[in-house]
């Protein structure tokens, strides 16, 4: 018999990839507010009623805590539904996997580090800056200290999900070129580390399988910059006599993207190193894969 995993907020783009990489060998229950694929089921994990009755009757082997707001501007603006949905939720989902007694998963970020330093590992102390960076923080040490059995992934520059599901920063480039821009102005004054969704279901499912549980960084190997990541984006869909990627600093879009952002929240997966289960590939690998996997030059699609 298949052991049952219940995954809250699964409609985004890490959901697409848990669903599809941890359906084959485990019963799945995936719930979320945007009912926007078949497999989801109706569920707001901020309502603690309705998240309790819906997690006790599938009575899952393991509780995963996906969803969360990640749109910056977004958290700064409205303090207090971030926190209720990245923060209160995540105390519920404890509350509920002691009750059941069984392990809990929380997706973390490397956005909860300052930047004073250019690389972080599990060792270093969280700063964070910004609203969402301390909703997702407070999260992380609620789930450290009050958790029975846990396992928290951190995750660094999300890519994922297709056309559909992405909101994050290879979308916004692909949707400028869908425009048909001939230039794109990208910051290159803000490090980090690729993490393409697969690669961290894939990681995370292994980690499930032997029982590793505890903190870990899971991002894609080799540290990046925003600028360069726009550049392997136009080498990979061959546009580079078409499309001038142009290096600006991050005040340049100041009035856009307000929330503050670390200068550098590149992690290292140390503990996953010491373990030997760091399966995480090249961020310029996996975001290939990525664009040759949702986005058909030829039909059109970018």
């Amino acid at each position: 018999m298949k052991e049952k995993i219940f995954i809250a907020g699964a409609g985004g783009m890490l959901g697409e990839a848990f669903y599809n990489v941890f359906k084959i060998n485990y019963e799945l229950k995936c719930t979320d507010i945007d009912l926007n694929e078949q497999w989801l089921e109706l569920l707001d994990f901020r309502k603690k009623k309705n998240y309790f009755e819906e997690v006790n009757s599938f009575k899952p082997d393991y509780l995963f805590h996906l969803g969360a707001y990640t749109d910056l501007e977004y958290c700064e603006q409205n303090e207090e539904d971030t926190y209720l949905t990245n923060t209160e939720s995540v105390k519920y989902a404890v509350e509920i996997s002691n009750n059941l007694n069984i392990p809990l998963l929380y997706i973390s970020t490397a956005g909860i580090f300052d930047g004073s330093k250019e690389t972080f590992d599990e060792s270093d102390s969280p700063n964070p800056q910004g609203i969402y960076a301390k909703s997702k923080f407070f999260a992380e040490r609620f789930v450290q200290e009050n958790s029975k059995k846990y396992l928290i992934c951190r995750a660094g520059w999300m890519m994922g999900g297709g056309p559909k599901k992405d909101k994050k920063f290879i979308s916004k480039i692909l949707k400028q070129i869908e425009k048909g821009s001939k230039e794109i102005f990208v910051v290159d004054d803000k490090l980090g580390t690729p993490t393409y969704t697969y690669d961290f279901a894939y990681n995370t499912k292994q980690l499930l399988k032997f029982k590793k549980w505890g903190l870990y960084n899971m991002v894609c190997q080799n540290k990046t910059s925003r600028y360069e990541v726009a550049k392997e984006v136009i080498k990979i869909l061959n546009l580079e006599n078409k499309i001038k990627v142009t290096k600006v600093k991050s005040d340049y879009f100041s009035k856009t993207y307000f929330a503050p952002r670390p200068s550098s929240e590149i992690l290292i997966n140390k503990n996953l190193a010491k373990i030997k289960m760091d399966m995480m590939r090249s961020w310029k690998i996996t975001l290939k894969e990525y664009l040759n996997t949702y986005f058909n030059r030829e039909n059109n699609a970018i």
